[in-house]
């Protein structure tokens, strides 16, 4: 009875764990492949979850901050989605390797073409962006999410430390320290060659795994043999004793 009474108390808290969690994983949210370093660049997804159970999400629009833009911004091409970029020009040109850019993308919209994400799917929106800036911690994004019922959301609330979370967050990228050997300055081609060289270590790897399993099999071959001679051993010293006695045991 008391098993049954513990089970069934850790379903129910199991339960309330997932409810409790679930807004945290619906909203639209933006997330690194690897890392964001401060004044490097970085390929992110932004991370959209249909909530809806009668609507498919056909539209989604991405806005990049004015107060840190970004010289270079790179969506991916998606099957099924329009892409069309929007660009703004900048109160105070930025200057990025010797020369003045006058304007900036301040908008990514993908609307689709087909479907778009139908009910209990998540779609990811890859772009290439850079330079990140040096002097913050974090990129706001705001976002807007469409649905085929024409209903709206709009992922605009800046989330505070140390507050609770807002209703409708705003996709929010954390960034990194710097790092001056790879990311500091690079550009997205080479930030995509680092990616393609990182996908050639597999073969090296799976060298490494077979070592591994080569070098296992010593081991156990050599411990068995350690066994084997253990149990020699054994039945020879207790060999030994019972000739022994019985040769005492002949003489008296």
């Amino acid at each position: 009875m008391n098993v049954s009474r513990l089970v069934g108390a850790v379903g129910v808290a199991g339960s309330a764990v997932l409810v409790l969690s679930s807004p945290a994983f619906a909203h639209v949210s933006v997330q690194p492949e690897g890392t964001a370093a401060k004044g490097g660049y970085a390929l992110v997804n932004f991370r959209v979850p249909n909530e809806r159970d009668n609507a498919s999400t056909t539209r989604l629009e991405v806005n990049f901050p004015a107060d840190t833009p970004l010289s270079s911004v790179m969506p991916e091409k998606i099957e099924g989605w329009k892409i069309t970029i929007t660009k703004s020009k900048l109160a105070k040109p930025l200057e990025v390797h010797g020369r003045q850019i006058a304007e900036a993308v301040s908008k990514v919209t993908w609307t689709a073409e087909d479907k778009g994400i139908e009910p209990g799917f998540v779609q990811q929106f890859p772009v290439s962006v850079g330079a990140l800036p040096e002097n913050a911690d974090q990129i706001v994004f705001k976002a807007i999410q469409t649905y085929s019922n024409k209903e709206v959301v709009r992922w605009i609330e800046v989330p505070k430390e140390g507050a609770e979370e807002p209703e409708n967050p705003a996709p929010v990228l954390a960034l990194s320290a710097a790092d001056e050997g790879h990311s500091h300055g690079a550009s997205a081609e080479e930030t995509s060659g680092e990616s393609s060289e990182k996908s050639g270590d597999a073969e090296p790897a799976a060298t490494t795994t077979e070592a591994s399993d080569s070098s296992d099999g010593t081991d156990t071959t050599a411990r068995v043999l350690g066994v084997v001679g253990i149990v020699v051993g054994a039945a020879g010293v207790a060999y030994g004793v019972l000739a022994g006695r019985r040769r005492a045991t002949d003489a008296s």
